[in-house]
């Protein structure tokens, strides 16, 4: 690049910094910008279009077109050659506007007389807050260097937009994060908070864009990078232990940290005019523009190791979210784009909410959130780029929406909606030690599920009869490597010891599917949830079985055990698993331990199969616990983690309540105990109605058993099931109608 242009650059930027500095507001900025930019491009116009809402593009400042036009003239995302610019995200240069193609003529402009046309997109980290757009008369294409110099403008102005530079009276637009925005996801847990935004991973702030000293700007980008560096290298140093693929990803860390590409064009923004920091966003903003658009898979990924670097060398930089949970507020509500359950753990339970871009129902993130009784949304896209820490946010797990920054009419409301919350949590409690007896006089035994010993101390609180489901696996996931049998039977012993005399069935160790152990090589499976899982993986890799066996033997102490192998699908899988627990028996008599006063070993029935299987399983196995949530993906051929699929098949569906009572018939003609294990069963008419088919025993979060053991004290089951049976000699696909009707006038 030309010396001379670099310099014109930096004196470009620098009269954009005063401008900028000077004691102006909103729109008499917004003027002055595009002005001193007409001005120094030597351009007849130059135009500032921001966006109004998601779709809309706003003219909110022009030199050169029609001063009428400004705050009226408006398009949507893709129209016109602004608009075109905006949703390519890419520049758009020609010298003949009118000829190109999505040419749209704007009459209130008067911008008829321009022929030469360049948009570039005002972008920071892919997120295109509006266009900047410079015309001519004179028939031409701008210069490599000019567009170079725009883009740099561009990128100053979209940082100056995101701290709001340009808001004031007189404004039309205020800054994209002083909206309120509602933003819809899925339900993954229910109930609903109000508190202030705390982010997992910061955004980082570039309040100094601007730079007159090179020099100096390129000295900490080369020390930052120094540092970026040997954080790498140490990354590496401490997985040399680990599998191939972890070193793989780490490599492709370390070759574009030390690319020369990415360094030689940050140095070229920082000798152009930008501060250290900027040069790295702007680099991270043009490289997300272009790797987004690829059809490589491959190189898609990269994205995600260069948008990772790119924040740690913007931390380096800024010093910013150095100590994060030192600047938690009170009532945070986490927002991140995911989380694993180990993150997870490490906030405790300070927090009132959470809401993911990503996510799934099933992650053990989302079992974490619904073991707390926190709400839950995830799916929620755009929540990481529109929220900074502090925002009011407020919580609908019910709907699956979070709003953001919200006005006074959807405060009011959702306050109506948090009294109402407390009012029937007050009545729940005082029926918390009260039995789940229906109005015919059949009593319910409602359990929780757990995973954590922390999940303990809501079994008193909860009313819950026993732990009917506690998770092993969390244990394993939430380390680095495998846990020893001594830690596992110590953490196990103070589970026993917390449930006081109640009982606990563990289930062995779940993994698989979505649960990928970050020690154990993930298998490429195209369709992990019903590949290599749960008791398969226990049964092929016996040693990790057994050691979980023997810890449970020796944590009961002496005292009753319950365990149950998850997945079963068929005689010979329980078969050879209880071999095995025959096998940790025998050791542990042979070294003189301690055996359980008395043992169950039942299965988990969580796919058609089992329902199946010979007479000769439900005598042999002590109990089965129905696995709702599996089963009814694997039942409904629908992916429980899709959303497009999950939702069109309903748990009271004729065909699935058929399915569970003939599960439960064949249980008591074989006198095998029972139970309802899933989301379902905490959810008061699923739970309503498994009991009106005869189950007697259910097993939820500890938030569901007071809506649940509340319905069913007021309800008699055996007019339930004449609901149930009319809707089904009626042709009903689901009798979910038939009976919340029906409750309308019972309850």
């Amino acid at each position: 690049m030309p010396h001379r242009l670099e310099t014109e650059s930096r004196k470009l930027l620098g009269r954009l910094r005063e401008a900028l500095a000077a004691d102006n507001e909103g729109q008499a900025r917004l003027d002055s910008v595009v002005n001193l930019i007409a001005n120094s491009m030597q351009t007849e116009v130059c135009s500032i279009y921001l966006f109004r809402d998601t779709e809309t593009l706003e003219l909110c400042a022009t030199k050169g077109l029609e001063r009428e036009a400004v705050h009226q003239t408006r398009m949507r995302l893709g129209e016109g050659l602004v608009g075109r610019t905006a949703k390519s995200r890419s520049v758009i240069n020609t010298a003949d506007a009118p000829a190109e193609k999505g040419f749209r003529y704007m009459p209130e402009t008067g911008e008829e007389r321009f022929s030469s046309f360049c948009g570039v997109p005002i972008q920071r980290l892919g997120d295109v807050l509006g266009v900047l757009v410079v015309q001519s008369k004179a028939a031409r294409k701008f210069t490599p260097d000019e567009v170079y110099a725009l883009e740099i403008v561009a990128m100053v102005i979209a940082e100056m937009t995101e701290l709001g530079a340009f808001v004031g009276e007189g404004a039309a637009l205020s800054a994209r994060h002083q909206q309120p925005v509602m933003l819809r996801g899925s339900v993954a847990q229910e109930g609903a908070s109000e508190g202030k935004v705390f982010l997992h991973e910061p955004r980082v702030v570039v309040t100094n864009p601007i730079s007159d000293d090179p020099e100096k700007e390129n000295d900490r980008l080369y020390a930052a990078i120094e540092e970026l560096r040997k954080a790498v290298d140490n990354m590496l140093v401490g997985a040399r232990s680990a599998d191939t693929d972890q070193i793989q990803v780490l490599e492709a860390y370390r070759m574009f940290a030390n690319s020369d590409g990415w360094l030689r064009r940050m140095k070229a923004d920082v000798e152009n005019g930008l501060s250290a920091e900027a040069a790295v966003e702007k680099e991270q903003s043009l490289a997300r523009a272009r790797l987004s658009k690829s059809a490589d898979p491959y190189m898609r990924e990269r994205l995600h190791d260069l948008d990772d670097l790119s924040n740690r060398l913007l931390r380096i930089l800024t010093g910013q979210g150095a100590d994060a949970k030192a600047d938690m507020p009170d009532n945070p509500i986490l927002v991140a784009r995911n989380i694993g359950p180990g993150e997870l753990l490490e906030y405790g339970k300070k927090l009132k909410g959470i809401v993911l871009e990503e996510g799934s129902v099933g992650s053990h993130a989302t079992i974490v959130a619904r073991a707390w009784a926190i709400p839950l949304v995830i799916n929620a896209k755009g929540v990481v780029r529109e929220a900074l820490n502090g925002d009011p946010i407020l919580v609908d797990g019910e709907q699956g929406i979070a709003h953001l920054r919200p006005d006074d009419t959807v405060h009011a409301a959702f306050r109506d909606k948090l009294a109402m919350q407390t009012r029937a949590q007050e009545r729940y409690a005082s029926i918390r030690d009260l039995p789940a007896e229906t109005k015919c006089g059949n009593v319910i035994s409602l359990q929780m599920n757990a995973g954590l010993i922390a999940d303990l101390p809501s079994l008193a609180g909860s009313g819950a009869e026993g732990v009917g489901l506690f998770r092993t696996e969390l244990q394993f996931l939430i380390r680095n490597q495998m846990p020893k049998r001594a830690e596992l039977s110590a953490l196990y012993s103070r589970v026993v010891n917390a449930a006081a005399g109640k009982r606990v069935a563990f289930r062995t160790l779940d993994i698989g599917s979505d649960k990928v152990l970050p020690y154990m090589k993930p298998n490429d499976e195209p369709n992990p949830a019903m590949g290599w899982r749960a008791i398969r993986v226990g049964l092929d890799k016996p040693g990790v079985l057994r050691m979980q066996l023997q810890a449970l033997l020796r944590a009961a102490n002496g005292g009753p055990l319950a365990v149950m192998f998850p997945f079963i699908t068929q005689i010979r899988e329980f078969r050879d698993a209880k071999a095995e627990m025959d096998k940790a028996i025998a050791r542990e008599k042979i070294l003189g331990h301690p055996l359980p006063s008395s043992l169950e070993v039942g299965a988990m029935l969580e796919t058609p199969s089992l329902a199946f299987a010979p007479d000769a399983f439900f005598d042999e196995v002590d109990f089965v616990s129905i696995g709702g949530n599996d089963l009814k993906q694997f039942f409904f051929a629908a992916d429980r983690e899709n959303e497009r699929v999950r939702k069109r098949y309903d748990t009271l569906d004729v065909s699935f309540l058929s399915f569970i009572e003939r599960v439960i018939k064949r249980c008591e003609v074989h006198n095998t105990p029972l139970s309802f294990c899933g989301e379902d069963a905490g959810r008061p008419v699923e739970a309503l109605c498994f009991a009106a088919l005869g189950l007697r025993s259910l097993s939820m979060r500890p938030a569901s058993i007071g809506p649940v053991k509340h319905l069913l004290r007021r309800v008699d089951l055996s007019e339930v099931k004449a609901v149930m049976d009319d809707a089904i000699a009626n042709g009903d696909q689901s009798v979910r109608r038939a009976v919340a009707d029906w409750l309308v006038y019972q309850v």
